[in-house]
């Protein structure tokens, strides 16, 4: 069944034997990555001609015409790359079917690296799936919309002043009619105010949606959008985030919260957006576990280079 259901099935995930006899050597990685750049064919980036010849054992393809080379992972998320692709590959697969997340030092451990190398490629993997969550349209419809910190979500604890060393970020949920999740973004913001609730909602939220939050002031601001705003008035107290009208927005909170707990002692704030986001990512693909690898991997072919000054930078 599709979206509007709500009830569309998981889909079981990629095993490691499966992933191994696709992507296991070095020559089916390129491969692979050759048909993600180039699936409708070969083309000049200097002068368009499809003619080419491939240099011998350098994933480098020269044009026939103009003479032009271009690498194999040249302005892709690989650019540079002295780690051989089955490396990226078997990173993507267990960043993409781990289903909270996995920390460096774990994928360290996976990918028979050091950890700070193992950190650089996650980051640069989370950098994809950013990417590709950028070129989604807008939430619309019926959205969910709560506040949060990371490091935990607010349940009857202190907001603004109160949240002192957490990253406050906002968490929207569009749901279909029957109020069954479709898609999540969850964003950092410097505070609960409404200058950051304007912004955010004008990015992210399609005019005419129906936002349903608490009843926090700083979301009257999703109204300047052109957003009806409907805000539901919950108290205070543990019980308040388990209200029916907003299950969606704090299961997910929840999960988020359970996940990084449970993967990491940390997340710096410069680097939270790309954390929140790879779960994000992974949430709004949940029904395509079994074509993870190839997307992600896809992903990675299709955004520019992040060198280490840019993932550093947050």
């Amino acid at each position: 069944m599709g979206a509007e259901s709500g009830v569309r099935r998981r889909v079981k995930g990629l095993s490691e034997g499966e992933f191994r006899q696709r992507f296991g050597t070095e020559a089916q990685c390129r491969a692979a990555l050759f048909s993600l750049r180039w699936g409708k064919g070969w083309a000049c980036p200097g002068c368009g001609h499809a003619g080419y010849a491939e240099l011998k054992g350098r994933a480098v393809y020269q044009c026939n015409r103009c003479k032009r080379q271009v690498g194999l992972t040249a302005g892709t998320v690989f650019h540079w790359t002295k780690l051989p692709l089955t490396v990226w590959f078997l990173a993507i697969y267990h960043l993409t079917q781990s289903k909270g997340g996995m920390s460096s030092v774990e994928l360290a451990r996976r990918l028979g690296t050091r950890q700070p190398t193992a950190w650089l490629i996650k980051h640069k993997l989370m950098a994809a799936m950013a990417a590709r969550e950028a070129e989604k349209p807008k939430l619309a419809g019926r959205v969910e919309m709560d506040d949060a910190y990371l490091g935990g979500q607010r349940a009857g604890g202190k907001r603004g002043r109160g949240a002192a060393g957490k990253t406050p970020f906002v968490a929207a949920v569009e749901t279909t009619a029957e109020r069954k999740p479709r898609r999540l973004r969850l964003t950092v913001v410097k505070g609960f105010r409404k200058k950051e609730i304007a912004t955010l909602a004008k990015r992210d939220l399609a005019a005419g949606s129906n936002v349903v939050t608490d009843g926090l002031s700083c979301w009257t601001a999703v109204s300047e959008a052109g957003c009806d705003h409907f805000p539901m008035v919950t108290g205070s107290g543990p019980n308040a985030a388990k209200w029916v009208p907003f299950t969606w927005v704090n299961t997910a909170l929840g999960n988020i919260k359970t996940a990084l707990a449970g993967t990491y002692h940390h997340v710096s704030a410069k680097h939270a957006q790309r954390y929140l986001t790879s779960f994000a990512w992974r949430f709004n693909r949940r029904y395509q576990l079994d074509t993870l690898t190839e997307r992600l991997a896809y992903a990675c072919a299709r955004t520019a280079p992040h060198p280490y000054r840019v993932i550093i930078a947050g």
